[in-house]
């Protein structure tokens, strides 16, 4: 059987690219490198961030990087996707209760309204004892979920503000669920 179709003449050159391809571009070409360390978690995989005045155009495990080799697990290999994605919300949204359609906000409000509700929660749920005298200083009615871009340090931070500050006793991470 033939390796090539018959309409195409065969590539003789010793590249393993089609003179068609060699013709093309990179559109990486001339496009700043940076390196970088993916944000996800603790492991410190080496990244190549790969821009153009100014703009986010790549992103590539660096095969330099003594962690990782170049390799990337899936959510480092999708961190462009998470830096561009044009579907992403960029501003705060509010729906009111009972409402049907979402308002715009600024984040100074919602950052108030989220001081404000963890305040007035705790305040009113705060239990220092149990039924046995025993210490506590805990509120079990606020919760808290960490998502899979909050590395590890954010996440201690995240244990210690809730936990020890606050007394959430709920305290989750979708890295382990």
């Amino acid at each position: 059987m033939f390796r090539f179709s018959l309409t195409q003449r065969p590539n003789t050159s010793r590249e393993p690219f089609s003179l068609q391809t060699l013709a093309k571009a990179s559109r990486l070409r001339g496009a700043t490198v940076t390196e970088s360390v993916c944000p996800y978690c603790a492991v410190g995989c080496g990244q190549l961030i790969f821009s153009k005045r100014g703009e986010l155009i790549d992103i590539e495990g660096d095969p330099e990087s003594p962690i990782s080799g170049g390799h990337l697990c899936p959510k480092g290999a999708n961190v462009f996707q998470l830096a561009v994605n044009s579907h992403r919300v960029r501003k705060v949204l509010y729906r009111a209760p009972y409402s049907d359609h979402w308002e715009t906000r600024t984040l100074d409000w919602a950052l108030d309204q989220i001081a404000q509700r963890v305040k007035a929660t705790r305040d009113a749920d705060f239990t220092t004892r149990d039924e046995h005298g025993r210490l506590l200083n805990s509120v079990r009615s606020i919760g808290t979920l960490g998502g899979a871009s909050i590395d590890n340090e954010e996440n201690y931070l995240i244990k210690k503000l809730f936990g020890g500050g606050l007394g959430v006793v709920s305290i989750e991470n979708q890295a382990r669920i």
